[in-house]
């Protein structure tokens, strides 16, 4: 991890860089795996699986009997901590529902709103290196709430034709029955298209690896919305002399090991505990499963010395974390100079997992600087507002001739007729 002491704010723009990728050859595959999806269904779903996933699959589809045979193979602690998991979820997100207010703008012009569910929405829940099964419940969850009609999740199978039994319980505890076994590019050109299979969406949520996000992005641009843009995960986390060494290590170590494209940031405003910080991540390193891969992410990661917390929260805005953990003593203060974060832990026993898993918030958030302009999935990421107006003859007395002169000023005669029309039968 390379160090950084006390840079100047000239120099924030070159900290907070992401990794970059050359991604020009890629939109290219993207491409060309969407247009054949397109153009042939199934059959080339079925032809990426084998080819991608090393799968023959004679259905796309996870039967009654699929989801039996997992159920069986699930523990019931498992079991019981999604089913914990999911009522927190609940929870929080039930506790977003809008409420729209009837305004009387002027006399006899009402104009209110009102929040309608995505009729379908697909879910797209990544299999590879981690078997993503919380991810189900953080999208299905609300996506139940909401009242979307169709919910339809594609999760790419094993190279036995069998989807994670996690997964299909997961999706089950939230309500989710259309469920395919597609991955990657491939099921993104699915949902967004639609195959004799899988039923076409209006908006796909979910994360994934870079060609999962090139594909998400290539079929917004005519076929279908998406979440938000997103890109490799990462965190943020700020320590003071006060800090617990080992927590924080253990934070930026759990962000770390998603993959080698992950980064993490440690902000600190003392010398001494970012040595102690590093001491215990090699430590705690050792002893992880997955530390070649959380090993490679560190090489892409930076600790940074700062005077105080002021420029911590300072550097930290200018990054825009996925993650941000506050673990410093006056978190209560620094909570209020969070302005751009996806999802922010305060407190040494705030640790990101929490939000990952079970505390309730939503952990499909906004990365790669995204989230100076994004929040995260929340209820409204599966509703439409639509705009309502109401005017009574007074109404059109009211705002009528404000209506004429504006139309009329943009030389838009036909918008100022329609209003004049009405006018003129008032007079009558």
């Amino acid at each position: 991890m390379q160090i950084i002491k006390y840079p100047q704010e000239s120099q924030y723009p070159e900290i907070v860089k992401r990794p970059v990728l050359d991604v020009s050859q890629l939109n290219d595959t993207v491409s060309a795996v969407l247009s054949d999806i397109k153009l042939h269904g199934d059959q080339a779903v079925k032809k990426y699986e084998e080819k991608f996933d090393h799968v023959v699959l004679k259905t796309l589809a996870v039967s009654a009997e699929e989801m039996e045979e997992a159920e069986a193979q699930v523990s019931s602690e498992l079991k019981a901590a999604l089913e914990l998991a999911h009522d927190n979820i609940s929870k929080f997100h039930s506790a977003q529902r809008f409420e729209g207010k009837r305004i009387e703008t002027a006399k006899g012009v009402t104009c209110w709103q009102r929040s309608v569910p995505i009729e379908k929405v697909g879910l797209y829940i990544p299999g590879g290196t981690a078997p993503l099964f919380s991810t189900v419940l953080m999208l299905a969850t609300p996506a139940k709430i909401a009242g979307c009609r169709e919910i339809v999740l594609c999760t790419p199978p094993n190279r036995e034709g069998k989807v994670h039994p996690a997964i299909l319980v997961s999706a089950r505890i939230a309500g989710v029955s259309k469920i395919f076994k597609a991955g990657g590019v491939q099921a993104i050109g699915a949902m967004a298209y639609g195959t004799e299979s899988v039923p076409k969406v209006y908006k796909i949520f979910g994360p994934g690896n870079q060609y999962v996000m090139a594909a998400k992005q290539q079929v917004s641009l005519h076929d279908v919305a998406i979440d938000m843009p997103a890109g490799p995960s990462e965190v943020c986390v700020i320590a003071d002399d006060k800090s617990h060494a080992g927590f924080v290590a253990a934070d930026l170590l759990s962000q770390a090991e998603h993959g080698i494209d992950s980064q993490v940031l440690l902000i600190s405003t003392s010398e001494k505990k970012l040595a102690e910080v590093q001491e215990e991540i090699q430590r705690q390193l050792e002893l992880l499963p997955r530390k070649e891969i959380a090993a490679k992410t560190l090489e892409n990661s930076q600790l940074v010395l700062v005077h105080d917390t002021s420029e911590a929260m300072r550097l930290s805005n200018a990054y825009a974390p996925e993650h941000l953990i506050i673990a410093t003593e006056d978190y209560e203060q620094l909570e209020q100079s969070v302005i751009n974060a996806g999802s922010v832990f305060l407190g040494k026993y705030a640790c990101e997992s929490a939000g990952d898993y079970a505390s309730g918030t939503n952990h499909t958030l906004p990365t790669h600087g995204y989230a100076t302009a994004y929040n995260g999935v929340n209820l409204d990421s599966y509703h439409r507002k639509i705009t309502f107006q109401h005017l009574t003859r007074e109404g059109v007395r009211s705002i009528g001739r404000a209506v004429e002169l504006m139309a009329e000023n943009e030389q838009l005669d036909a918008h100022r007729n329609a209003m004049s029309i009405r006018m003129k039968e008032l007079e009558s």
